[in-house]
């Protein structure tokens, strides 16, 4: 008992149902199977007691545990059916983050959302025994109530699910920017580092401009990726061809905007059995590349200069094997997946010339494939 108290902050007169599941899970499930007696004794007599459902409930969940059947699923709605526990993903796709990944505002809306389902529960709108018995009516009511808080504003203005929502995304947009300076910074090292520097191959860039701007000003594949790649959908394309060329290579490492001829796409992304078109396929492949397989890849291609083979299948092998990147050792599925999305890179890279029909690098790709990276990765080109 004093265990639980101290874990949830409480006294036992105000120990939850959730207090009792979380500090239960706290401990190895023998050790809390052989404590429930004798806690829930200590509950009855701090006039507590909870209810049979509950602790049938819970004997059920941690013999499961021990035995070692119970999945993280099952454990997980066990402790949302105690009543006062916000669930992990609503079925309007909200996810709660891990707790330990919590930032402040997710902590604090987290918070108040079980003070809110503890005074729902203490009103009799939650039934927590039909939620431990499985009641699917009393699940469904559970969730709904639970959209409601997390779409409707605190006196302050702030709408929970937003708020959690945007923090996340702010943290992710830090992560991914940190790992974007780190990622630029190596490219300017390894580039600087090499015996002879690409030089712009005029002619080359002059002819590679021209057939891309014919190609833009077509409708469909790969017209309409390449021009959501460089932002050129909303966009006038420039006079210069130099920038015409850096802005379309730099796009596919970092596409700039979506497909604008999909008016529909939410609706469709929501139709999990649709098949993804051709256009979107690949540039979800694009948005895929991780900073440090375009960092070893380039790097690599860059090294070794024109007249290299570039396939999907050997790019793939030479960022298995880069020393630029820490790399594990990579199974046969890692390699799969990597050369599939560079299939998707390669392609296109057709077209600006980087690569020609043998997919061999050009000297005009071992010139803009460094800038090209140096680009999309540098804040000014935001």
């Amino acid at each position: 008992m004093d265990f639980v108290c101290a874990h949830a902050g409480r006294p036992a007169s105000a120990i939850t149902r959730r207090d009792v599941a979380r500090a239960l899970l706290a401990v190895p499930s023998g050790v809390a199977l052989v404590a429930l007696p004798d806690l829930r004794r200590a509950m009855m007599s701090a006039g507590n007691p909870l209810s049979l459902p509950f602790w049938e409930s819970a004997k059920a969940t941690l013999g499961s545990i021990e035995s070692g059947v119970a999945t993280v699923g099952d454990v997980q709605r066990w402790v949302e059916s105690t009543g006062t526990e916000p669930i992990l993903m609503t079925p309007s796709y909200f996810v709660w983050p891990e707790e330990d990944e919590r930032g402040p505002v997710a902590e604090e809306m987290f918070d108040r959302l079980v003070a809110h389902l503890e005074k729902r529960v203490a009103a009799g709108e939650i039934d927590p025994d039909a939620l431990a018995a499985g009641d699917q009516e009393a699940r469904r009511a559970y969730e709904e109530l639970q959209e409601r808080w997390l779409s409707t504003p605190l006196p302050d203005g702030r709408v929970p699910g937003f708020a959690v929502n945007d923090e996340q995304d702010e943290e992710l947009f830090a992560a991914w920017d940190e790992e974007e300076a780190f990622a630029l910074e190596e490219l300017r090292r390894i580039v600087a580092d090499l015996p002879e520097q690409p030089e712009l191959p005029v002619g080359e860039l002059e002819r590679a401009a021209a057939r891309l701007r014919e190609l833009l000003a077509q409708p469909g594949y790969p017209a309409n990726v390449l021009r959501a790649c460089a932002g050129y959908d909303d966009a006038p394309m420039p006079d210069d061809d130099r920038e015409l060329w850096l802005a379309v290579a730099a796009g596919i490492v970092g596409p700039v905007s979506d497909l604008s001829e999909n008016a529909d796409v939410l609706e469709e992304f929501a139709d999990l059995d649709r098949e993804l078109s051709l256009e979107d396929a690949t540039l979800a492949n694009l948005c895929a590349v991780q900073h440090a397989d375009w960092l070893a890849g380039v790097a690599a291609l860059t090294r070794l200069g024109p007249g290299v083979l570039a396939s999907p299948e050997r790019i793939a092998r030479l960022i298995s094997e880069s020393e630029d990147i820490d790399v594990d050792d990579q199974d046969v599925d890692d390699l799969d997946a990597i050369e599939a999305l560079f299939l998707s890179v390669v392609s296109l890279w057709g077209y600006l010339g980087i690569v020609d029909e043998t997919e061999v690098l050009t000297p005009l790709g071992w010139w803009g494939l460094p800038k090209a990276l140096e680009r999309a990765w540098s804040p000014a080109a935001e």
